[in-house]
C-alpha cells in the first residue's frame, strides 16, 4: 500500500519543522511568545547540563556545576570558571553555543515576524473597515435622498394634505 502524502502545506517540511510551526503558532500574544522562548531556553539549558554531566563528569562532578556551565553557555556569557576539557565536552559546548545563538534567535525572529504580519493584517482590515463604513455612509445619504423624492412624489400625486 503506498504511503499517504502529507497535506500540501507540509510537503517539503520535516517533522521538526512542523512541530516548530505548531509551537510558534502557540505564541499568539507577547506573553505566549515569552513563554515559548523561555521554555526553549530552559529546555536547552537543562538538556545541555544533563548531557555535560554525563559526558564530562570529571570537570563537572555535580549536576549543579554542569547546569551552571549550561546557563553561562546558553546565555553566551561564558565566565570561563567551568570549561570542558574533553573532546566530547567541547563538542557539546559548541553545539550549545550554536543553539544559544542560532536556535533561540530563530524562534524569537519567527515569533516577531508573526506579530508583524498580524499587525499588517489588522491595518489592512482597518482600511477595509474604513472603506465599508464610507460605503454605508454613502448608501444612507442616497436612501435619505430617495425618501425625500418619494415624499415629494406622494404629495404631488395625492395633493396637498388638508386637515379634515
Amino acid at each position: 500500500m503506498p504511503e499517504a502524502l502529507p497535506p500540501p502545506e507540509f510537503i517539503g517540511e520535516t517533522r521538526l519543522e512542523r512541530r516548530l510551526d505548531r509551537w510558534v503558532d502557540r505564541a499568539v500574544t507577547p506573553r505566549g511568545a515569552a513563554i515559548v522562548i523561555a521554555t526553549a531556553t530552559i529546555a536547552i539549558t537543562f538538556a545541555a547540563g544533563l548531557v555535560m554531566r554525563l559526558i564530562d563528569h570529571e570537570n563537572y562532578p555535580s549536576l549543579g556545576s554542569a547546569l551552571w556551565w549550561a546557563v553561562q553557555t546558553t546565555s553566551t556569557v561564558g565566565y570561563g570558571d567551568h570549561v570542558p576539557t574533553t573532546a566530547a565536552g567541547r563538542l557539546l559546548a559548541a553545539l550549545v553555543m550554536f543553539f544559544g545563538i542560532g536556535f533561540l534567535a530563530v524562534i524569537t525572529a519567527a515569533i516577531t515576524s508573526t506579530f508583524v504580519a498580524r499587525n499588517a493584517d489588522r491595518a489592512e482590515m482597518n482600511d477595509a473597515e474604513a472603506a465599508t463604513a464610507e460605503q454605508i455612509h454613502e448608501l444612507d445619504r442616497r436612501l435619505d435622498q430617495l425618501d425625500r423624492r418619494l415624499e415629494r412624489i406622494e404629495s404631488a400625486v395625492t395633493g396637498p394634505k388638508t386637515g379634515r
